[in-house]
């Protein structure tokens, strides 16, 4: 499996195809926006279309916004499927629908195809230092081929079951997050609020038995409200928003309450920054 194709190169995708090039595979990539593709094309042959960039690859791997997004990659007329060798792997990173990713292993098998859903958790600094965590779901047998690859982009790559699991993982992941990254702002609003400076606040927490990711990465950012993205608002309300479709009514409320959050920062224009402008909001009330 030398002949790779990467499709989606934005803030995640672009570090993860590299590290494959670096890696010794041939690598060819696909964006939707082509002049965001042209930066990569010292390490990578550049395609214009999704046909063009899949026609000879081995593995197609993906890593694009919405599900809707992937719907169309996968599915449409000029779509990964309907384009790609037979016997090829394709390897859905997004994070996406589990009915979905299903939806597309069933229809991949119908062209002899095999499809993994293979979502990602770690942000812009795990696909740039390579230390994410994958989550698998599919065939077994497809995932121990892939397993090589995987293993050059992330640290922890994990089988989760059949098609769709990967998914689940993911958005039970996200719902994670969401509390911990809103649990972090909330105690730093309310440290402020009572006269403590932030930054020794923080330094406590970062070093008890409170600490998470969220506090550790994001805690400083939100203090120095550095809002630029490693992981989009708009990408984690989507995100939040699948975990409430797939939940019981009620069974998830502590997200819905973030997402209720998050869905007045993204009314007030700010889809486009990081997840810790959460902070935003308890500076707001």
């Amino acid at each position: 499996m030398k002949k790779i194709t990467w499709i989606g190169t934005g803030v995640m995708g672009k570090p993860m195809a590299y590290h494959l090039a670096d890696a010794g595979y041939e690598v060819t990539v696909y964006n939707r926006t082509y002049e965001k593709a042209l930066t990569m094309q010292d390490k990578t042959t550049v395609a214009k279309t999704i046909p063009e960039a899949v026609k000879d690859a081995d593995v197609v791997f993906t890593i694009v916004g919405f599900p809707q997004d992937v719907e169309e990659i996968y599915l449409g007329d000029n779509g990964i499927l309907n384009n790609v060798k037979d016997y090829a792997i394709v390897v859905d990173m997004t994070t996406s629908s589990p009915e979905l990713a299903i939806k597309i292993y069933e229809e991949a098998l119908k062209k002899n195809i095999q499809s993994l859903d293979s979502p990602v958790t770690g942000g812009d600094l795990g696909a740039i230092n390579a230390t994410l965590s994958i989550m698998v779901g599919g065939n077994e047998e497809i995932f121990n081929k892939v397993l090589p690859l995987l293993e050059v982009l992330g640290k922890q790559v994990t089988y989760m079951g059949k098609a769709g699991n990967g998914q689940f993982a993911k958005l039970a992941n996200q719902i994670c997050i969401a509390g911990a990254i809103a649990s972090t702002a909330e105690a730093l609003s309310f440290a402020k609020a009572n006269g403590l400076d932030e930054t020794s606040f923080l330094e406590v927490v970062n070093n008890g038995s409170a600490a998470s990711w969220q506090s550790t990465n994001m805690g400083p950012k939100m203090i120095n409200e550095d809002y630029d993205p490693g992981f989009f608002i708009k990408h984690l309300i989507k995100d939040l928003r699948l975990s409430q479709a797939v939940g019981e009514e009620g069974s998830l409320p502590i997200s819905k309450q973030v997402l209720s959050q998050y869905e007045q920062l993204l009314e007030q224009g700010y889809g486009d920054l990081g997840t810790q402008a959460i902070s935003k909001y308890y500076k707001s009330k």
